[in-house]
């Protein structure tokens, strides 16, 4: 009878292991492998979505330390004055590439100048590097280009023989351009042809003798814009930059 009126053993009911009790119990600041996966997915993505876009690197570096941040180790965070340096090398680059688009710019806007003030040069003559001159009608123009001031200087006028033809004594002469002209008269006083004729000269100063540098004469026929520089078209001598006419005539 004490059976049939008992039920269940209360002792049994206590001694039943809760069926967690032999589980490990769960950490929720771990974190498990998939989700450093996910992590690292998710910042290799970030820097190549960043690197594929060369448009603009202020974008690419924000993308880049956002994500570098967001997945930064909580026990060993990014020192700010990393963080601080790399904002300094982000402005001090794209303030250079400002400053490269303004000097573009303005250096654009001077070539157009200069090549809108260069077209008042045609039709007129100019002495530009050379060593040649041209007798036409018992007329010749040519220069020198003197670097320093000279005691005396001789010029030579040759035919196409490499013949002597003219022989001129110019004295003292000051630094900077000089220039010649020639009646087409020789050595002998004779009436030289016209034609091309090579010239070439020497200074002397301090006792010391040394090369001068000759100029050509030619007409300016026109201008040309070039890279950065404005070039001038002189008849039978070719293009040159507009700082090489040494002189205008």
């Amino acid at each position: 009878m004490v059976n049939s009126v008992q039920g269940p053993n209360p002792l049994a009911a206590t001694q039943t292991p809760a069926p967690s009790a032999n589980k490990p119990a769960a950490t929720p600041n771990a974190s498990p492998a998939p989700n450093a996966n996910k992590t690292a997915a998710a910042t290799a993505a970030s820097v190549s979505e960043a690197a594929g876009s060369s448009a603009n690197s202020q974008d690419r570096f924000l993308k880049l330390l956002v994500t570098q941040m967001k997945n930064q180790d909580p026990l060993n965070p990014m020192d700010n004055a990393q963080v601080t340096s790399q904002m300094a090398q982000l402005s001090t680059v794209s303030g250079i590439d400002k400053v490269n688009s303004t000097l573009k710019a303005l250096s654009d806007s001077m070539s157009a100048g200069q090549t809108m003030s260069a077209t008042s040069m045609i039709g007129r003559g100019a002495l530009v590097p050379g060593s040649t001159m041209d007798l036409s009608d018992g007329r010749a123009v040519a220069g020198l280009d003197l670097t320093q001031g000279a005691d005396s200087v001789q010029v030579l006028i040759k035919d196409g023989a490499n013949n002597v033809v003219k022989t001129m004594q110019l004295g003292a002469q000051k630094p900077g351009v000089v220039p010649l002209a020639w009646d087409g008269l020789n050595d002998a006083g004779e009436a030289s042809p016209d034609g091309p004729y090579k010239i070439s000269a020497e200074f002397v100063a301090a006792g010391k003798a040394a090369p001068a540098t000759t100029l050509s004469f030619g007409m300016v026929d026109g201008v040309a814009p070039g890279a950065g520089t404005t070039k001038l078209d002189v008849s039978k001598l070719g293009a040159f930059n507009l700082s090489d006419v040494k002189q205008v005539l």
